[in-house]
């Protein structure tokens, strides 16, 4: 996810170097039917940028998921949230 969403920003000219791009991630697991289940996963992308840049990566977290292999491989399994913390540059 982190990489597909890093892709999607650089098509739109926002850099991700690692110094200015990173993600925190938890998970949620149930008991379900007596299994074990991840059903949640939450991810917090962190992302320095300058203040004209702060729209075009909103629209960048709008769009990635559809383009992201893994999570389309989970979509209507597992829940996933995410969010945008921007840190000014």
């Amino acid at each position: 996810m982190l990489g597909t969403f890093a892709k999607v920003l650089a098509e739109n000219r926002i850099p991700t170097p690692a110094e200015y791009f990173r993600a925190t991630v938890a998970g949620d697991i149930e008991a379900v039917k007596g299994i074990l289940k991840i059903v949640r996963i939450a991810v917090t992308y962190h992302l320095a940028l300058k203040p004209t840049q702060r729209e075009d990566a909103q629209a960048c977290l709008d769009s990635y998921l559809e383009r992201c292999p893994a999570a389309q491989s989970v979509v209507g399994c597992i829940d996933i949230a995410h969010s945008l913390n921007v840190i000014d540059r």
